[in-house]
Order: structure tokens, then C-alpha cells, then sequence
């Protein structure tokens, strides 16, 4: 599903700075938000730079909050976001109506949305192709912890349905996963995921 559309965009008044500079033009690639280190704050300063954004739903349930009225019901969605290409966030949100607990938590995840480094990091294949991590990486989340290690081209993604797609929102095409913990734990699981590709930025590589 595509992001915000330009009526949308012509009609937002941003709330802070980056926003602005945004809006009028002054910043034009979200790797100059992330070069600076400023926090995104709004969703549509990410439907205005990555225009191409795709979402998928992780996770759908019911939770139930005893009020003085008697027992409430709100859905809870877990959602990704990516445009497979080097960018993906995840995040989750309630709601009385499962149509606003969706867009709640697609508004939620693109301001989480984080850079991942892409390479080709196994032995196995020196293809210099950005298909797959370029080393390994652990990520833990609750119990749930998984370690994403370089694949050569053609192996896939060799993991989990969550992981999986969460790697392929963020441009993973090959990879092979080691999990502990209790995955069948969904957000804990693509929590781990999104962890586990975050760290491929914290690591400077040799040459870049």
C-alpha cells in the first residue's frame, strides 16, 4: 500500500523544525536526517522522502481493559514498513476499531524507520553485491533472540515467517538465521529482527 497521498502532503503543517525544512525543501534524502542524528517526529516527513514506502501486517489481536463500564475490547496491530531497499520500522498501536489501530501503528512505525546496511558479507560468495548483511549481527528482544549471518546469493531467506518479512521490507535477500527464545512470540520476534538490523549501522566497516 503506498503512503500518504500529495493532497495530503500539500496539506500538513509540520509541528517541528526538521518538518519545515522538510516541507520547503531544504532536506531531501532521509539519509541527511540520519547523517545529522535528528529524531523524526512526524510520519509525513517520511511519506514526503520515501514516497515508496510498503507496510505488511505482523500481527493482529484482542485485548481486553476492565473499566467501571464493565470489560473493554481494543485490537492491537503490529505492523512493518519498508521500501526493500535499505529502509524498515516496525510498530504497534490500539484502538477501539481495527481500521485506526492499523494506521495508528503505520503512522507509529515510520517513525521508527531506520537505515540498514546492506552487503555481501559470507566467504561464500565475495560478490560485492548488496544482497544480504555484511556481517553478522544478534538481536534480542524478550525472550527472543536471532543472529542474522551473510548468505550467498541464491540461498534466500533462510528464517522464520516474521523474520522473513521484516528482512524483506528492508532489501535482505539472502541471509541465514540462528533464533533462541520462544518465537512464536510475534513481536518479540520481529523486535529481534529489527534490533538485530539496526546494529549493522552501529558497526563502522574498513573502507566505507
Amino acid at each position: 500500500m503506498s503512503s500518504a497521498s500529495s493532497y495530503e502532503i500539500e496539506e500538513w503543517i509540520p509541528r517541528t523544525t526538521l518538518g519545515r525544512l522538510v516541507k520547503e525543501g531544504k532536506i531531501t534524502s532521509i539519509y541527511q536526517i540520519y547523517a545529522a542524528n535528528m529524531p523524526i517526529m512526524e510520519p509525513q516527513i517520511i511519506d514526503v522522502l520515501v514516497p515508496d514506502l510498503k507496510h505488511e501486517i505482523l500481527d493482529i489481536s484482542i485485548v481486553q481493559k476492565q473499566t467501571d463500564a464493565g470489560e473493554m475490547s481494543r485490537f492491537k496491530v503490529a505492523v512493518v514498513v519498508g521500501n526493500e531497499d535499505g529502509l524498515v520500522g516496525i510498530g504497534t498501536a490500539k484502538a477501539r476499531q481495527l481500521r485506526f489501530a492499523i494506521n495508528k501503528a503505520i503512522e507509529n512505525a515510520k517513525l521508527n524507520v531506520i537505515p540498514v546496511r546492506r552487503g555481501c558479507g559470507s566467504w561464500e560468495c565475495s560478490c560485492n553485491r548488496p544482497h544480504s548483511v555484511p556481517f553478522r549481527v544478534t538481536g534480542k528482544s524478550g525472550s527472543v533472540e536471532i543472529t542474522l549471518i551473510p548468505a550467498p546469493r541464491g540461498v534466500g531467506l533462510v528464517a522464520g515467517d516474521t523474520a522473513k518479512l521484516v528482512l524483506k521490507m528492508a532489501g535482505i535477500q539472502d541471509v541465514r538465521t540462528r533464533t533462541k527464545g520462544e518465537t512464536r512470540t510475534t513481536l518479540n520476534f520481529a523486535k529481534a529482527t529489527y534490533e538485530a538490523l539496526k546494529k549493522t549501522y552501529k558497526f563502522k566497516l574498513i573502507g566505507v
